[in-house]
């Protein structure tokens, strides 16, 4: 006699296991994380159901508790998973820079703000502030201003200099309307 077994079919748990969290679709992560789905709305329609709500990754990043909680299937417990576990993986990705990173060029200090820099509405003027060996002491947010401007006295900018016993300060600031200024 034959026996039939039921094999499962490979899913978004057994792939992590397998291949790594990096073969995995931004779907497939989200069901992982929530674990579970609801009566009537299994995990993969789950997640499918949130990416499509918010449109995508960037959505995701944006999104809050309420946002989350008016998706179907999503109670305030996922929720605040989902919330927790983006702004975890933002801190692990922005604390691997600490103090003491070493800027030889303005592209080393472009790269030390980026991936911070790159998501915000508002333009946001960031003071770097280095010891005598160019090494960062720390970074500093002097001035947040509005979608196209951002406006700084010089007074609060070597006021956080001094405070820190900086040896130079390098400045940045972002576009987010994307667009670029000459001479800026």
């Amino acid at each position: 006699m034959n026996k039939v077994t039921h094999i499962r079919e490979e899913g978004p748990r057994e792939r992590l296991l397998m291949y790594g969290a990096d073969h995995l679709t931004v779907r497939e992560l989200l069901s992982v994380l929530l674990s579970k789905g609801t009566k009537g709305m299994p995990i993969e329609r789950l997640s499918r159901e949130i990416l499509m709500y918010l449109q995508g990754t960037e959505g995701l990043r944006e999104a809050t508790i309420d946002d989350l909680t008016t998706i179907e299937g999503v109670g305030p417990a996922k929720a605040m998973q989902i919330i927790a576990a983006i702004e975890l993986g933002r801190r692990v990705h922005f604390e691997k820079k600490e103090e003491g990173y070493l800027i030889r060029s303005p592209e080393d200090g472009a790269e030390y703000v980026m991936e911070e820099m790159r998501h915000l509405k508002q333009e946001h003027f960031v003071a770097l502030f280095l010891d005598v060996k160019n090494r960062v002491l720390s970074k500093r947010t002097v001035f947040v201003g509005s979608l196209n401007s951002s406006i700084v006295h010089p007074r609060e900018l070597f006021k956080e200099a001094v405070k820190r016993s900086a040896a130079s300060v390098v400045c940045v600031h972002n576009h987010p309307s994307g667009v670029r200024l000459q001479g800026a």
